[in-house]
């Protein structure tokens, strides 16, 4: 019923954005009369804020020119794909993408950084929501299959790098792989990120599993699938379900963000300081300016130093001066800041 619900507003919503849209050409645009009013500036940055809320963000392309991008395999739930260099192949390496909440593109730094010395095929799921249900659930189970699967085609010797949520899955496979005498195996197994033990230095999510039994995850955030998708009638866990759980965690800091926006738009300031004093705009090509050497990322409101677990799979958005200055525009450490601080 919340799937359903969520995309009937989507759906309403849309003559409300091309409103908005022209709004903001008429009142933002240097060659419209409109620009020189009073409110110009308030009214352009209340739209572009609204517009900015309400959008929905396509998978970014890959934008790898040192290599070409081929399927190796195709599964119902998941593209192996391969990026195929002129030149000599370097050492193996499985970059195994997270599944659920980002795009596999969203590791194109990490693949960029890996290019020059190894030879990477990466995991590409495909959006539950666009697999018709006549594909068959995926479970915990055809997960780890899954990668058993690619580190066979990939051949020896290889070496997996799990991101993420996918650390679990990827000790599993690996494990049952070792424990059944099965050829290849990895030669390293690199976990950035995950959960391994949930119990060391838990977190709100983790409190809230222990305290809530199986049955209530199911009857609140599992959902069917709208119509409208090829994946109709299928059970998942909605991306918006799991982008408003980010917000639940800190949802004085999210206010706080879009109203500093609106207000920086409001004094012209967008282009510069896109979250306040110590904030910088990334170029075209995702890197930031000189001196602003940490990473924000507005979906999540989390910001990334260098040296973290997440730095270099996170596409920075924005990019701050100090922690001091990501804190002040709402954004926050991740939780694996805590669990290193701990473990020092």
């Amino acid at each position: 019923m919340l799937y359903s619900l969520y995309e009937t507003q989507h759906t309403l919503l849309e003559p409300w954005r091309f409103a908005a849209e022209a709004a903001r050409g008429w009142f933002g645009h240097p060659f419209s009369p409109f620009t020189y009013s009073p409110l110009a500036r308030r009214i352009t940055a209340a739209n572009d804020l609204f517009l900015r809320v309400t959008q929905r963000y396509e998978k970014p392309a890959w934008n790898i020119a040192a290599a070409d991008i081929e399927v190796a395999l195709e599964k119902p739930f998941c593209r192996l794909i391969h990026f195929k260099q002129n030149q000599a192949a370097g050492r193996k390496v499985l970059l195994v993408a997270p599944l659920s909440g980002h795009h596999a593109t969203l590791l194109r730094d990490t693949v960029r950084s890996l290019l020059p010395d190894h030879d990477v095929w990466v995991t590409d799921w495909v959006d539950a929501k666009m697999v018709p249900i006549g594909a068959g659930p995926f479970h915990l189970a055809d997960y780890v299959d899954y990668i058993r699967e690619f580190i066979r085609l990939v051949g020896d010797p290889v070496s997996v790098i799990s991101v993420c949520q996918p650390t679990v899955p990827v000790l599993c496979a690996v494990a049952l792989m070792a424990q059944d005498g099965e050829a290849p195996a990895p030669r390293a197994l690199v976990m950035m990120g995950g959960p391994i033990d949930a119990r060391r230095s838990p977190t709100a999510v983790n409190n809230l599993a222990m305290h809530k039994p199986y049955s209530w995850f199911e009857r609140n955030v599992i959902e069917r699938v709208p119509q409208k998708y090829p994946g109709f009638m299928r059970r998942v866990y909605p991306g918006f379900l799991q982008h408003l759980g980010f917000v639940a965690m800190n949802p004085a800091r999210h206010l706080t963000a879009h109203w500093d926006y609106f207000k920086h738009l409001h004094a012209g300031d967008e282009d510069s300081a896109p979250y306040g004093p110590g904030s910088a705009a990334p170029f075209d090509d995702g890197s930031g300016p000189e001196g602003y050497p940490i990473k924000g990322n507005a979906d999540s409101m989390l910001y990334h130093v260098p040296g973290g677990r997440y730095y270099d799979a996170t596409k920075a958005e924005a990019w701050f001066a100090t922690e001091a200055d990501a804190e002040a525009a709402g954004f926050s450490a991740p939780p694996s800041a805590s669990h290193e601080e701990a473990s020092e």
